[in-house]
């Protein structure tokens, strides 16, 4: 791996970090993002290392994290890989697989990655430059908390980072969670003189009311810290952007005829993104069924994503999953298997390389006549297909380890743009499953699946004019509640 000579490349970065996780990193990078597109600027997103399991495929055959990839859209840019060139996908309490510029390297305990952060800190310098020598700026997004002394040593994900490549920070702390001054004031006392220096300002993010009644508390923030507090950002009501891991199950208005919808959550659920249109569809209810809960009485069962397919179906079993969708399917209720979830349906998933954990088989839900076999190479693509319901066009991803067999595949799901059939239906056609993840993102395809599964008068929501939207939310508060003259001088831009 050759690093880019750092002499010959002429940028400005941006580092956004949190006091917490969810704090709001992803979020004003996004509008921070939008904010600067507009200005004409050619800006890029980036986050050294992302730890989450909801994941996209780049144009360029990668797989980094979603909210990378919604922060290039803010960009006006097709995500690749260089954008997140560590993300590590938990697998266990203590392990994830490893992936580096976009490509899954191994499994790796938490001890064995700590020691693995020289190669990993390579990566991301090489990475980061090559993404600079594009732009005129990149807007990088930290990972938690800088204040998590424990993880310093090596760090590549907050100001390790940041002292690295020598760029400004913005630390931004949430309202919500109460103690706000004392997240933004604790986290600059903990860190090293060098690192507190780095931090240009403060943000708070996610405000109710009267934002002047903060101000004594500003006053003294700035006071004592001796940095500027650059805006309060207000709640949103209603704001809709991808999770960067926590299942969001909000749901949107609802009007006139609904369609039932359970997800059971399983421990290592992944990509659950694919169900935030039908959350935000008027006509559809989404029920996220969590351990221990009784579903409620559905039209649609969806199985989800899973970063580990054979822990996640004996979890279904621990739970009775399998006599709950029985019941359903006697009842003449839907089943969709979505990537993981479609694998669980077949009658066995073979691990004989020992890829998720122990080397074995493990008998499915035997809802398809179809069979698994992991394998150590992901399928990472984006895809449209035609649906062979109604015909209707579809555009979505597939990032899975693993080829399914067998006679339900003749009968598929969905057609690719290349004529490579994928999915199967089962001979009564209440079973479906398929790899193709964002299913729900185009129109046509979401109506057709809402009717197959029940719902005759199926309408279509534009989700991604709805993320444009809410992008530009962003943005909005961005120029309205922000010191942009600030942000633009920190990124070496005149003002005035």
């Amino acid at each position: 791996m050759v690093l880019a000579p750092l002499r010959k490349v002429h940028m400005s970065t941006l580092m956004i970090q949190g006091t917490t996780s969810d704090a709001g990193k992803s979020t004003l990078v996004t509008g921070i993002c939008r904010f600067l597109l507009r200005r004409g600027f050619r800006v890029a997103p980036f986050k050294p290392q992302n730890m989450a399991l909801n994941s996209a495929v780049t144009s360029d055959g990668g797989e980094i994290g979603r909210a990378q990839a919604v922060q290039a859209q803010a960009c006006g840019l097709a995500p690749v890989s260089d954008m997140n060139p560590v993300l590590l996908k938990p697998n266990s309490e203590t392990g994830s697989q490893v992936i580096i510029q976009g490509r899954a390297l191994t499994e790796m305990e938490a001890r064995d990655y700590h020691a693995y952060k020289p190669k990993a800190r390579a990566a991301v310098l090489d990475s980061y430059w090559r993404l600079a020598a594009r732009h005129d700026h990149l807007i990088v997004e930290g990972a938690g908390s800088p204040a998590e002394i424990n993880l310093r040593q090596g760090d590549i994900a907050n100001m390790g980072f940041a002292e690295e490549v020598d760029c400004p920070v913005l630390l931004v702390a949430d309202i919500e969670r109460g103690g706000v001054f004392a997240h933004l004031a604790g986290t600059a006392m903990i860190l090293s003189e060098s690192e507190r220096d780095r931090i240009r300002g403060f943000v708070i993010n996610r405000f109710r009311g009267d934002a002047s009644i903060l101000e004594p508390g500003l006053r003294w923030l700035s006071e004592n810290t001796g940095k500027p507090v650059l805006g309060v950002l207000p709640f949103l009501v209603g704001f809709h952007l991808e999770a960067e891991d926590a299942i969001d199950r909000r749901q949107g208005d609802k009007e006139g005829q609904t369609l039932k919808v359970v997800v059971p959550v399983t421990p290592r659920i992944s990509n659950h993104t694919d169900f935030d249109p039908l959350r935000l569809n008027p006509q559809a209810e989404v029920d996220f069924v969590r351990p221990g809960q009784e579903p409620p009485p559905a039209d649609l069962v969806i199985l989800a994503g899973s970063k580990s397919v054979r822990s996640d179906l004996a979890f279904l079993r621990s739970e009775g999953w399998p006599e709950r969708l029985q019941r359903h399917l006697r009842y003449g209720g839907r089943l969709l298997g979505i990537c993981g979830g479609f694998q669980m349906l077949g009658r066995l998933i073979r691990d004989p390389l020992g890829l998720e954990s122990a080397p074995g088989d493990s008998p499915g839900l035997g809802l398809l006549d179809l069979e698994t076999t992991l394998e150590p190479e992901k399928q990472l693509l984006n895809a449209r297909a035609t649906l062979s319901l109604e015909g209707e066009e579809v555009a979505g991803y597939e990032i899975h380890a693993g080829t399914t067999t067998g006679p339900d595949l003749a009968r598929p799901f969905l057609t690719k743009a290349d004529g490579r059939p994928d999915g199967a239906f089962s001979l009564d056609g209440q079973v479906a499953g398929t790899y193709l993840h964002g299913l729900f993102e185009s129109p046509g395809g979401a109506r057709a699946i809402l009717r197959w599964a029940g719902l005759r008068e199926a309408r279509s929501l534009d989700y991604h004019a709805i993320r444009e939207r809410e992008i530009d939310r962003l943005a909005d508060l961005v120029e309205e509640r922000l010191d942009t003259g600030l942000i633009l001088s920190l990124l070496g831009e005149k003002t005035g």
